[in-house]
Parts: structure tokens; C-alpha cells; sequence
């Protein structure tokens, strides 16, 4: 599904998803990835649900959010409570979304000049 263009000026944007792929900036990926508005990881330490953890979690954290979007495909996927205790101890927000959702919200956020940090998680 292609997003409407907004004004991003940041460095990476997300422009379309389906159920297999993510486009940033006009580039097509179909694995996981860690995405800020001025920094991509990919490919990701973090490829599933289960491998959320402090360590994995670093990548994310050095990018200094104040909120964490997840995204776990087309269902949403919750982590263990443990996670949310991890980025809460740092105040760090964290929203479980389907990818859709995560890549309508990143864009909103980064439009907003917000601190997000988006994690997509692809089968």
C-alpha cells in the first residue's frame, strides 16, 4: 500500500509496505530491519519476537528513542512484559503494531520531528 507523501525531511521515510516487503526510500527490503529518521539498520539483530532481549535491544537504545514502534507483520505480536519493563526502566515508550500501522505511524511521528525508532520485524 503505497502512504502519501508528506513533507520528511528526515533521511529515511518509509513510502509503501505490503505483506512481504518495506520501501524506504524507494528501496525495497524483505527482512527485518531497525529504522530511525537519520539511521537504518539492516539487516536487523532482531528477527523475531523472541529475540528481543537487553542485548539485541542495544542498537535501538544507542539511538536514544522516547518511543519504540514494533512491528510484527500482519498480526499484532506481543513481547514478554519484561520488554516493556526494559525500555520503561529508561523511559522509553514502546507500541506493538501490525507493520501497517507501524508504518503509518512512523511517518506521522517523524513528520512530528519525534524521537522514534521503528523495529520491523518480517517473516
Amino acid at each position: 500500500m503505497p502512504l502519501a507523501e508528506d513533507r520528511i525531511t528526515s533521511r529515511y521515510s518509509i513510502s509503501a509496505y505490503t505483506s512481504t516487503d518495506i520501501t524506504i526510500n524507494e528501496k525495497q527490503y524483505q527482512q527485518s530491519l531497525i529504522v530511525s529518521p537519520e539511521v537504518l539498520v539492516c539487516p536487523s539483530p532482531i528477527n523475531s519476537i523472541s529475540d528481543l532481549n537487553e542485548h539485541t535491544l542495544q542498537s535501538v537504545l544507542d539511538l536514544n528513542p522516547d518511543v519504540v514502534l514494533l512491528g510484527t507483520g500482519e498480526k499484532q505480536i506481543f513481547p514478554e512484559p519484561k520488554i516493556f519493563g526494559l525500555l520503561g526502566e529508561k523511559g522509553i515508550g514502546l507500541e506493538v503494531m501490525n507493520t501497517g500501522a507501524l508504518c503509518r505511524t512512523f511517518n506521522i511521528l517523524v513528520a512530528e520531528d519525534r524521537d522514534v525508532v521503528a523495529i520491523v520485524i518480517q517473516d
